[in-house]
């Protein structure tokens, strides 16, 4: 297979992912959200208050919204990520009006925002995942990355939508509207997160001891973990001593420690998270 139909089979399984992605948005929408009034931000926000004082259909709302962010981010973008953004918004604007005839899953508002967070934040991490979007808050924090790749994509989403929240807040007058939204989007960023990096939380272990030698090589065997070791030097004692570092998985943190203190009841010892792990033995 050449370079050629490689790139067709990505862009059409991005095309697919896009449309899927924007179907389980819109049943979090239609049959989760905005039947009890919540906000999962963005325009979906602004199309729920004139879905309900004025009468047009989201779908509509979110579509006409989105054109001008479409003509920026074309520019900014380019023509790849512009058609499949085209494609996720219109297909979420017509699922989100084609659902909004069933009935609502639930009209409890408390199990609305936690499951329409969790279901729209797997569709919107299915979406970013096939490097599209549906407009609004998703597309904007593709652009922001185009000017900064270092920023979390459910960071820029969260603070765009917190604002759209409060307006939701304002229009309806009434404060648990926007407490529910809220769980909802923070689920929709947790739920992106896990998606984009992963559920397997690993711990960072740095060990300092005048026996490193003796317990990287027990780490070894008994743990079968390996370890590195980094110069480091006491500020206060003003001496220079190897500190191991080992990464392991949460079960085999008590067996480290277990080792270490076993053959150097002094070491001292410290537990961090690392968030995402790759390499040998991890990811």
């Amino acid at each position: 297979m050449d370079i050629k139909q490689k790139e067709i089979k990505t862009l059409i399984f991005e095309i697919l992912g896009t449309v899927f992605g924007a179907f389980i948005m819109a049943i979090a929408t239609s049959l989760f959200l905005l039947p009890n009034q919540l906000s999962s931000g963005g325009f979906a926000g602004i199309a729920t208050i004139l879905y309900y004082f004025l009468n047009i259909p989201m779908g509509i709302t979110i579509l006409a919204f989105n054109i001008p962010l479409f003509l920026f981010a074309g520019y900014k973008l380019g023509k790849s990520i512009f058609v499949k953004s085209i494609i996720g918004t219109t297909s979420f604007s017509v699922f989100i009006d084609l659902l909004d005839k069933l009935q609502p899953l639930t009209q409890d508002r408390f199990l609305a925002c936690i499951y329409g967070g969790i279901i729209i934040g797997l569709g919107t991490a299915i979406i970013l995942k096939s490097n599209s979007s549906t407009g609004g808050s998703d597309l904007i924090s593709i652009v922001a990355k185009t000017y900064n790749p270092n920023i979390r994509t459910s960071n820029v989403i969260i603070l765009i939508d917190i604002f759209i929240v409060l307006m939701n807040i304002i229009f309806f007058k009434k404060i648990e509207i926007g407490l529910y939204s809220a769980i909802a989007i923070y689920l929709m960023g947790k739920i992106i997160d896990i998606i984009f990096e992963g559920i397997y939380f690993t711990k960072l272990l740095i060990i300092i001891s005048d026996k490193n030698q003796e317990i990287a090589e027990q780490i070894g065997e008994k743990v079968g973990k390996g370890t590195t070791g980094l110069f480091g030097k006491g500020m206060y004692t003003n001496e220079q001593k190897l500190v191991l570092i080992c990464a392991a998985s949460r079960g085999d943190v008590a067996r480290v420690k277990q080792v270490a203190k076993s053959i150097d009841p002094n070491s001292f010892i410290i537990v961090a998270n690392a968030r995402e792990v790759v390499g040998l033995g991890f990811k």
